[in-house]
């Protein structure tokens, strides 16, 4: 992907969830929520504060995330709807092979 995030700006690629119930139900598409995980894909350089030093961000391209539901902006870019939201918008980083369950 050719595109670059500007001042605090992440891209996000949404990770699919299961689409079984615990109990073994097949979930259609039309009910499905979306994910609130991600990858992220590209970060921007950081935001500036008052005297211009430039903050660097605590994500990087490559961490998985948890995201609010109707955190960022979904946008197509080279084919791929990703999104793309400022780093206060992320919740945190998922470390290692935590499984994620949304509250109902």
């Amino acid at each position: 992907m050719k595109f670059r995030p500007l001042h605090d700006r992440v891209v996000i690629k949404r990770l699919e969830e299961d689409s079984k119930s615990a109990g073994g139900i097949i979930i259609p598409d039309t009910v499905k929520e979306k994910p609130m995980r991600g990858e992220v894909i590209a970060v921007g350089p950081g935001s500036r504060d008052e005297s211009g030093k430039i903050n660097a961000l605590d994500i990087k391209a490559g961490d998985t995330v948890l995201f609010g539901k109707w955190s960022g902006t979904e946008v197509k870019i080279d084919g791929d709807d990703v999104l793309i939201m400022k780093e206060s918008d992320i919740l945190g980083v998922i470390e290692g092979s935590a499984k994620v369950k949304a509250a109902a």
